[in-house]
């Protein structure tokens, strides 16, 4: 998992590669032996794979549970 942070950090980084189409940006991270997760990302679009190497959970919490709706307050 670290080489794959460590990827993203120098891909970030590096104008070239941020700008790289996906084919070449591709056979880069098949030459560094970059993990299937992110090879998958960057040839097909698809994270799942990425998020589940790096133990990632998708969390979400819907707005209007939080606030309870207080707008109508606002309007009185």
């Amino acid at each position: 998992m670290r080489d794959t942070v460590e990827l993203l950090e120098a891909i970030g980084r590096d104008a070239t590669l941020r700008r790289a189409s996906p084919e070449v940006l591709s056979r880069l991270l098949e030459t560094t032996h970059a993990s299937p997760g992110l090879r998958e990302l960057v040839a097909h679009g698809d994270s799942t794979m990425l998020a589940n190497e790096l133990g990632l959970v998708e969390r979400y919490v819907e707005h209007m549970v939080q606030t309870g709706a207080h707008e109508d307050s606002l309007l009185n």
